[in-house]
């Protein structure tokens, strides 16, 4: 609820004290674990759907809807409400109690009807003087008479955040509500919600169940990529009874697709993370419906073994996770972040499985079983995840083989994406099977088509009609999209089929969208107000016109450079990357860079350098820059230059409050 509280001024930034303070270990007499959250905790929270508009009949839904929609069959048990529950005043006798409009029955009547129907009630509060929407009072210098109050309404789950906290140490003030929960006798998952400003990783796991590790979640790819980034390198810190907490799942909510969706749940699963549904049940689709059901995928998140998944490679956005399980499998998750579909893969030595002469390989979206020979791999779609679950010998000659199947582009210049493909311009696909298994794969066929008008020709055809393990047969195009498609999205359909034994014919197609983008403008033009066809930003979107802001689009202030106002430009965050299509008709890009002055008055940092590069090759930089600097001005000969991508780096110590402006950037072309 970390955003909540800079909207209405409510958070005391207690950062820079408390990371003077020495953080010690919490008293051993009182140190956890004690027997709770040995899985991560699943269930709902309402914030992210509802905010403060919040009531009891609609968190009885929610516990009517566990049971009536076979969420509570798979694991979900928590129905939590979070911040705008209580009576704005304590009682006479210093309680809080439920808010008499929107809680006219009592909280412990609540959490009894929650009881009722065998699932568990959680609550919130904050570490601070009043809460985050500051609607209700906090918990400090209290903890003893609320977490007995929770204790006496049948409370099971307790969020405590960290807003209005008077700067007082993070771990002294978490330590106390530990302390006060344990006294009352009754089990109490405790959740840390201190956003991740003092490592609680680093001292949690003797103070609470789970942490968060970073502020809120938005429903967007941009912050569900940004959290993933954070939370992934903390592995070694998670287990059973202590986990870190990336926040809720926004599935359902509706600002991503499907797609994205599934990631989303197949991250946080690999990541043992915490699954608490952030959205509204009675509106939530069947597709997505689908997602949270998917139980497969929670049984990763719910392993016995209680390892979070670790990076085994990140490399141009293409991720592979892997998470040891109870019994000797592995789970793996190869995600890749980019706008076009690639082929990610792995191999059985680096997931640490033994030597076999087979594995079984469950596709955890699919749900199916295949064979493979030991390498791992799938063509994995734009923004999407592909899951497996690996186990060593067994019954894997059962299984059909382990095929890789589809269409690829080939890549243009670094960071441009494959699937932007300008009119009149030739460009290359390939459309491959490839056999992962001890099987041989038989007659294996490809094609493409591409939509009426366009140009295409086949360079070359499959020459194997017999493939053994790990390999693979392949068809190569050049394909030509007519004048008169700029500014156009449409698809190349790929088709491929090939022979197994003993599991007859398998045949797969499927569109990939490609891009043709708008001709290049004439004269000179703003780059905000330009499209542009790749972005990467390492918090939240690129703004134009204004700063970067945070997660949501449009929040941002004006450009501002140590103290100098600019009406155009572009507002990033280190790191970034964002690619413009000049076509070869521009001759010239100028911009002033710096760092933005949009910060906390307590928090004095910020530093980046500034790239420009034409068709993959850097032409100018402008050095490190940090927030005491002024702009600086950079000019770029562009000509010829078919693409232009602007970077932003980090400046080689972390990313906190690198918010990099492109103030005044212009193209000139012809």
């Amino acid at each position: 609820m970390k955003r909540l509280a800079k909207r209405f001024g409510a958070a005391v930034s207690a950062a820079a004290m408390v990371f003077t303070v020495p953080v010690l270990a919490a008293p051993a007499a009182e140190a956890l674990p004690d027997g709770l959250a040995l899985t991560p905790p699943m269930g709902f929270n309402n914030w992210n759907t509802t905010g403060c508009k919040i009531d009891e009949q609609m968190i009885r839904d929610m516990a009517d809807i566990f049971v009536d929609k076979g969420l509570k069959a798979a694991g979900y048990q928590y129905v939590n409400v979070d911040d705008c529950w209580a009576e704005k005043e304590r009682n006479a006798e210093g309680k809080l109690e439920g808010n008499k409009l929107t809680f006219p029955s009592g909280m412990k009547a609540l959490g009894d009807y929650i009881h009722s129907k065998g699932l568990k009630f959680g609550i919130y509060t904050s570490a601070g003087t009043v809460t985050c929407a500051k609607t209700m009072p906090g918990g400090l210098d209290h903890e003893d008479v609320d977490a007995q109050t929770f204790a006496d309404w049948g409370v099971d789950y307790l969020k405590y955040d960290n807003c209005n906290n008077q700067g007082r140490p993070a771990l002294e003030r978490y330590t106390k509500m530990r302390d006060a929960l344990k006294k009352t006798g009754r089990q109490i998952v405790y959740s840390l919600c201190e956003w991740g400003d003092n490592k609680p990783w680093e001292w949690g796991k003797d103070v609470g169940h789970l942490w968060r590790t970073t502020g809120d979640i938005k429903d967007n790819w941009s912050s569900m990529l940004n959290i993933v980034k954070k939370n992934a390198p903390l592995a070694p810190y998670g287990g059973p009874g202590h986990w870190n907490d990336p926040d809720m799942l926004e599935i359902g909510n509706g600002g991503m697709s499907t797609v994205e969706y599934e990631s989303h749940m197949s991250l946080w699963s690999i990541m043992a993370a915490p699954l608490l549904i952030g959205s509204d049940l009675r509106k939530v689709s069947k597709e997505n419906f689908e997602v949270l059901l998917n139980q497969e995928v929670i049984a990763i998140d719910q392993d016995a073994k209680g390892v979070q998944g670790a990076v085994l490679s990140q490399k141009d956005g293409h991720w592979v996770f892997a998470k040891p399980l109870a019994g000797g499998d592995v789970a793996v998750a190869l995600f890749n972040e980019n706008t076009t579909s690639a082929t990610i893969g792995t191999n059985v030595a680096a997931l640490g499985l033994p030597r076999s002469a087979g594995y079984s390989v469950r596709d955890l979206w699919k749900h199916k079983t295949y064979q493979s020979a030991g390498q791992i791999s799938a063509l994995v779609p734009a923004h999407g995840t592909a899951m497996f679950r690996i186990k060593a010998g067994g019954d894997w000659l059962r299984h059909e083989p382990l095929v890789g199947a589809g269409l690829e582009f080939a890549a243009t210049a670094s960071g441009v994406p494959g699937d932007l493909v300008p009119a009149g311009k030739p460009f290359e696909a390939t459309v491959s099977v490839t056999n992962h298994a001890r099987l041989p794969v038989l007659s294996p066929k490809v094609a493409l088509t591409a939509p009426a008008g366009w140009k295409i020709e086949q360079l070359s055809r499959p020459r194997k009609w017999i493939l053994g393990a790990d390999e693979s047969a392949t068809g190569r195009w050049r394909i030509t999209p007519p004048a008169g498609t700029e500014g156009t999205v449409t698809a190349l359909h790929s088709e491929t089929q090939y022979d197994t034994l003993g599991f007859g014919r398998v045949k797969q197609s499927g569109d990939s969208p490609v891009t043709v983008p708008a001709a290049p403008p004439s004269g000179s033009a703003y780059a905000s107000d330009l499209r542009w066809y790749a972005e990467k930003n390492g918090y939240g979107n690129i703004e134009r016109d204004m700063s970067n802001g945070s997660i949501p689009d449009k929040d941002g202030k004006p450009l501002t450079i140590n103290g100098v106002r600019y009406a155009k430009g572009l507002g990033a965050h280190a790191p970034s990357e964002l690619v413009f299509y000049t076509g070869g008709r521009c001759t010239a890009f100028s911009t002033d860079v710096g760092i933005d002055d949009e910060r906390e008055p307590a928090n004095l940092r910020g530093s980046a350098t500034f790239e420009v590069h034409t068709d993959g090759k850097k032409k100018v930089d402008s050095g490190l820059l940090t927030y005491l600097d002024p702009a600086a001005h950079l000019t770029a000969d562009i000509t010829g230059a078919q693409y232009v991508k602007l970077v932003v780096t980090d400046g080689g110590d972390g990313n906190s409050y690198d918010r990099g402006d492109w103030a005044g950037a212009q193209f000139t072309c012809k």
